[in-house]
């Protein structure tokens, strides 16, 4: 099973908790050998799934949206996103060289296509900008790709 993520970044803290406990549900709920989780890798829900789909025993595979796509990343981040992209089992390109909202939208259309089902870690409002989350589950919804949202109850990211 083929399974992508988009979600929102910058989570607070209490909700991360409660997303990332749903995030690691929901990958044990496949069989380690049959599992490949695609993400872009992001700070926030695409890398816990990928770090989950890691420890469960299934295979990563990362798309990268644009070439400059790690520089509009947190530098936090960027030793976990390293790791994680040196982890995956193939890397996808868009071709693109600058990182934006449309380096972004086209990289997660590239993802949809890839998956089976995608899991959208969206509180249900549209997207902030252009290539954001809703943006991506509209596309998937589109093209027929099931989507499942997961979204603590009650949470808002203010």
């Amino acid at each position: 099973m083929r399974v992508g993520i988009t979600g929102h970044r910058g989570l607070p803290e209490p909700i991360a908790e409660r997303v990332r406990a749903m995030l690691e549900a929901e990958v044990r709920q496949y069989p380690p050998g049959e599992l490949v989780g695609v993400s872009c890798l992001a700070d926030g829900p695409d890398a816990w799934f990928a770090h989950d789909v890691l420890d469960h025993g299934g295979r990563v595979e990362a798309v990268l949206p644009a070439e400059q796509y790690r520089d509009d990343l947190p530098e936090w981040h960027h030793p976990t996103y390293d790791g994680l992209l040196g982890s995956a089992a193939e890397v996808h390109r868009t071709g693109l060289v600058e990182s934006g909202s449309h380096a972004h939208q086209a990289g997660s259309e590239i993802l949809v296509g890839l998956v089976d089902r995608l899991l959208a870690v969206w509180d249900g409002k549209p997207a902030r900008g252009y290539g954001g989350t809703a943006d991506v589950v509209v596309y998937a919804r589109r093209t027929g790709v099931p989507v499942r949202v997961l979204w603590p109850k009650d949470a808002s990211r203010g």
